[in-house]
């Protein structure tokens, strides 16, 4: 009698075990769009400045404003594309005494790999927040970019000890 009722509530477990897991987030890819075929000298040539417009963004602490130089990844092509919807405005909490992270609202694609932090990366954890290092860590996550020319007083300074609010925007608007 137990063995009877045993195996269907085994053959169950399984479905019920998926029936509980939540959707993933929508990853925000960055639109593609087509240009019209041009000589090959000139496209290099705008590609080239195409590419020194929009490998940076700006960030906004407090009355402060830095530059910051983007890598080139998947991710930070995602950033570029919600940045060129409007700024984005994140809430962030101050972690471990070495970084500053906060929620980005969507999901990015992930480029994750093990690094190293020095103070003024720029990181994205879990494909969902965004991150500023003033500290050094080493973990698996996602390179952005970092800050351009501040020293690691500067940024401590600027972000403070406790919870910040940071505004990113495409530079050259």
């Amino acid at each position: 009698m137990k063995t009877c009722l045993l195996i269907p509530l085994l053959l169950l477990l399984p479905w019920m075990a998926a029936s509980c897991t939540s959707d993933p987030e929508p990853v925000l890819e960055p639109p593609v769009t087509e240009q019209p075929a041009q000589p090959e000298e000139e496209e290099s040539e705008n590609e080239n400045q195409e590419n020194m417009e929009t490998s940076t963004i700006r960030l906004k602490v407090g009355g402060k404003t830095f530059t910051a130089t983007l890598v080139d990844n998947s991710s930070t092509r995602a950033l570029k594309a919600l940045l060129a919807e409007g700024d984005l405005t994140i809430e962030m909490e101050d972690y471990a005494r070495m970084e500053k992270v906060g929620p980005i609202g969507t999901t990015l694609p992930r480029n994750d790999e093990q690094i190293s932090t020095v103070p003024g990366d720029l990181i994205l954890y879990q494909g969902r927040y965004f991150v500023i290092y003033y500290g050094r860590n080493s973990y698996s996550l996602t390179r952005l970019g970092r800050i351009d020319n501040v020293s690691e007083s500067e940024l401590k300074a600027a972000l403070g000890d406790g919870d910040v609010t940071v505004t990113l925007a495409l530079s050259g608007e």
